[in-house]
């Protein structure tokens, strides 16, 4: 099946989870299961001074109240963790300290859902508060320099040239701020947990995350338990988009209750509870100055963005990166600053530093275009990297020419003209803007297993997660076309920490590292096979040699004869075994010594602003991606056409908004926290440049869950500017931004 690859296969998934037969973290059935709330706190800076629990202990149904005054002890919870997403320092209710607003100070845990709810809200807390620390502009003299920038393990400043010689040499220059505000996860399916102790040192966790067995490598770590005494099982996400990839402090309070209860305990978080101890992207301040020839070389390029980071941990939002290797720049300056405050742990958020990065360098990009009078397209072809400034390294592949150029043509860019506030439509002003979207391509160590059973079915195993993006699907292509069946022929299992050990779905690199496994063990157990018919004198193949057999269809057979052969079955029943397997880690090589490996595209957008009101809409976009082998046409361009709608929740919607007084989240629910509906989308359209790279991954493929929201919030940007003439540099771009 060597065409398999690439087809538009529906999602192997897509009928349990449309029939409700899909089991998510919160609805697995778990005998005898109690339900457990959190309460939390309402001050963001301080110390708690009493907890009164009676009346919540003498509650209807209430089983046991957990504050710091009576919790089990972990702690293990307070370190940082070392797996892989590096874990954050949980509040596990080890003492009285507060660092944030809605921070868990207590657990109330009850025969229903009901009864821990009403229990929760009886518990009565004094505090002994303190003045939160929010505010970014006021406290950048407080800024420091972390270690690292990203998940890359990137240093926290490049340097290359002379950034001030090279703005001497300028004829056009620009140095502009450039800020995106907090945004708070919102998955359709909040974070839940259920704990189950089956021995006092076995622990078995149902949870929503990204990573098994990171999240088991964490939780065996709080606990002081062997990762082997420690099952996660996860076979259906609701949603991850990075906030699922960290172990979160309700993950060791679901198993701290479930210990203490003494029985299985199922934690949900509500919705108000996600704004703060579930991560967020961190409020970004960029500050960018460009300088370039007249002819449009870029002569110079500084970054410096400073973002927030908790009081107890570190995680830096890298928005410098893009900065650093996007375009030919000699003379180039970036760096990364953190400000502590009060807030929980900044994390993962999709394409993280990028979507905030490229949105600042893109907007950036267009106005030094505006100040040179260029078209943007042909100004960010003028400084075209051919080869990987920062590292010195050639790309592994690279079609960003062909995006700008495939891309713009299907927007109809030829027929933008130059100056703002030259196009309309009745009322409306219309705009056209377009930016450059990059992301990393990674991967990690992985290990999948192929067997084949007796009775001619094909299994494969890899206990990765599927977020919602399609890897049951992709994967049972990639198993079918290296194994040689048809894809309804695989059975594929995952999300659980029984099966072959896998990296944590996020930085796009499932399909890179777990696919590759699943290429690797799906050809392993296709060798096995071969070797097995030809080596034994009783199978028609006998004496051929390897490369003369065809596996197609459930046989085997002579590449010349192909009616000589025999069934998988006949091959199996004749050597007496209930199953052929063969196992396979793929892990990275050397390549990333010798290659610079990046996704890249390119965005174009249509911006319709009501002329006397501001409204905003976009009403059009288009992205061209370069991101090497595509595994399923159908997944891939709904991976594409979501990072570009988050794109446009991002320009002009997502904002989290703080009162800096008390440190704690005013929008803290959907009705409040916008993000855009059907109806505020127009028509977009995701295609890609077929790219071949041989030297990413086995299987060429690149990842491409983060690549579509780069560049989109600038492109959009770049369109209000186009069809407004006001250059907004504040997102979220709002119609009081934007009136005339």
């Amino acid at each position: 099946m060597d065409d398999l690859i690439g087809q538009p296969l529906d999602r192997i998934d897509g009928r349990v989870k449309v029939t409700g037969r899909a089991v998510y973290a919160y609805e697995h059935d778990v005998p005898n299961a109690a339900y457990a709330v959190m309460v939390v706190s309402s001050i963001a800076n301080g110390r708690i001074a009493s907890m009164d629990t009676r009346a919540a202990e003498q509650a209807q149904g209430v089983l046991l109240v957990i504050t710091h005054q009576n919790s089990l002890k972990v702690p293990g919870a307070q370190n940082q963790s070392k797996t892989s997403p590096p874990g954050h320092a949980v509040q596990a209710l080890q003492d009285d300290v507060v660092y944030y607003a809605n921070q868990p100070i207590g657990v109330v845990v009850a025969e229903t859902f009901a009864d821990a709810i009403a229990g929760a809200q009886l518990v009565q807390v004094t505090y002994a508060p303190q003045p939160p620390q929010m505010d970014l502009e006021s406290r950048l003299a407080d800024a420091y320099a972390p270690d690292k920038a990203g998940g890359g393990g990137d240093p926290a400043a490049s340097h290359r040239g002379d950034v001030q010689a090279g703005m001497a040499e300028a004829k056009k220059s620009i140095d502009y701020v450039y800020r995106t505000p907090f945004e708070v996860h919102n998955p359709m399916e909040p974070h839940a947990t259920i704990a189950v102790w089956n021995a006092p040192d076995r622990l078995t966790i149902y949870d929503a995350t990204q990573g098994v067995f990171s999240d088991r490598g964490r939780v065996a770590s709080v606990f002081g338990l062997p990762p082997e005494n420690v099952r996660v099982i996860s076979p259906y996400l609701g949603g991850g988009f990075g906030s699922k990839g960290p172990v979160w402090s309700h993950v060791i309070l679901a198993a701290m209750a479930a210990k203490q209860a003494k029985r299985p305990v199922k934690l949900a978080v509500t919705r108000p509870q996600m704004f703060g101890m579930l991560g967020c992207r961190s409020e970004t301040r960029q500050a960018i100055a460009m300088g370039a020839k007249s002819d449009g070389a870029i002569t110079a390029l500084r970054d410096d963005t400073v973002s927030h980071t908790s009081m107890f941990g570190e995680f830096v939002e890298a928005a410098s990166l893009p900065a650093r290797m996007l375009y030919q720049s000699p003379n180039n300056s970036t760096s990364q600053r953190l400000v502590r405050s009060n807030i929980g742990q900044p994390s993962y958020m999709r394409a993280p530093g990028e979507a905030s990065g490229t949105y600042g360098l893109e907007a950036a990009m267009d106005e030094m275009a505006y100040a040179l009078k260029m078209d943007p397209v042909e100004f960010r072809l003028k400084n075209y990297a051919e080869t990987d400034p920062e590292e010195n390294k050639p790309w592994s592949s690279k079609s960003l020419r062909e995006c700008y150029l495939q891309g713009a043509k299907h927007f109809g860019w030829s027929k933008r003209p130059l100056e703002p506030r030259s196009m309309q439509d009745g009322n409306a002003l219309i705009g056209w803007g377009m930016a450059t979207s990059v992301y990393p391509t990674r991967r990690s160590v992985s290990n999948a297993s192929a067997r084949l059973n007796v009775d001619g079915t094909f299994s494969v195993d890899a206990g990765t997660q599927d977020l919602g993006t399609g890897t049951y699907t992709i994967m049972t292509q990639v198993a079918a076309e290296a194994f040689g069946v048809d894809a309804k022929q695989v059975r594929f299992r995952l999300g659980d920490t029984i099966l072959p050990q896998t990296p944590v779905s996020g930085g796009s690199q499932t399909a890179a590292s777990t696919g590759s496994a699943v290429h690797l063990a799906s050809q392993a157990l296709r060798e096995k096979l071969i070797q097995m018919a030809i080596r034994d004198a009783r199978s028609p193949l006998s004496g051929l040699g390897a490369q003369d057999v065809i596996l197609n269809k459930g046989r085997l057979y002579a590449r010349s004869n192909p009616a000589r052969g025999e069934t998988f079955r006949e091959l199996i029943l004749r050597s007496g075994q209930p199953h052929v397997e063969a196992k396979a880690e793929a892990k990275p090589g050397a390549e990333k010594d010798h290659y610079s490996m990046y996704a890249f595209g390119a965005q174009f957008a249509e911006a319709r602003v009501d002329a006397d009101l501001g409204q905003i809409k976009v009403s059009r976009m288009v992205g061209c991606f370069g991101a090497g082998r595509i595994l399923n046409a159908k997944t891939a361009r709904s991976q594409f056409l979501g990072g570009m709608i988050w794109g446009i929740s991002m320009a002009l919607y997502e904002y989290a908004a703080v009162d800096k007084r008390l440190g704690r989240w005013v929008n803290n629910n959907l009705a409040e926290y916008h993000v855009p509906v059907n109806a505020d989308i127009g028509k977009i359209e995701a295609i890609w440049v077929d790219e071949k790279d041989d030297h990413v991954n086995p299987i060429g493929a690149k990842g491409i869950g983060e690549i579509g929201i780069t560049g989109a919030a600038a492109a959009i940007a770049n369109a209000v500017f186009h069809a407004t003439g006001k250059r907004v540099r504040d997102l979220p771009i709002t119609l009081d931004k934007v009136m005339l």
